[in-house]
């Protein structure tokens, strides 16, 4: 099984999510509020969006369902990430909460794809970025919304055959 697992608050995950399904053949769209995490212990392949909120905190939802992830066993399961933040408002913690999802999934032996570059954003601090790169899809709806569509064209044709 393959799925993009998403929450979303304002809708902005939501409305990425849709593009990258759009994109990705054979992946199930998966909203976490409603449908949970359980599924991702029958997928190989996995998308898992978040978006940052507060001081560098996972969206409600990733935080409610946080333990349940991490009793997941993702051996030998691949996982690309995306991340929605404000590199303007919130600079200071430029979407952390993709970084702490990775860290979580790779101390969980997740076999991590889709790292992209972090030119083109403005930010002092950022927990996705690990050795010069954000270690997925970085979305900054806020202030680049113009950049979206391309770079997520550009990252689903990246990892469609690795995942």
């Amino acid at each position: 099984m393959k799925a993009i697992f998403y929450a979303t608050s304002t809708g902005n995950t939501e409305e990425v999510a849709n593009k990258i399904h759009e994109k990705l053949d054979g992946f199930e769209l998966i909203d976490i509020s409603s449908d949970g995490v359980e599924k991702m212990n029958d997928c190989e392949s996995i998308v898992l969006g978040v978006s940052t909120w507060g001081e560098g905190e996972l969206q409600d939802d990733w935080e409610d369902c946080f333990d349940d992830i991490q009793e997941i066993d993702f051996k030998d399961k691949k996982v690309a990430l995306f991340g929605l933040g404000d590199q303007e408002s919130y600079g200071h913690e430029f979407v952390d909460a993709l970084g702490i999802m990775y860290e979580t999934l790779v101390a969980q032996n997740a076999k991590i794809i889709g790292k992209t570059s972090t030119d083109g954003y403005e930010y002092d601090y950022s927990k996705a970025e690990v050795d010069g790169e954000f270690v997925g899809l970085v979305i900054d709806e806020d202030n680049q919304e113009d950049l979206t569509d391309e770079r997520v064209e550009n990252w689903c044709n990246e990892i469609k055959n690795l995942i």
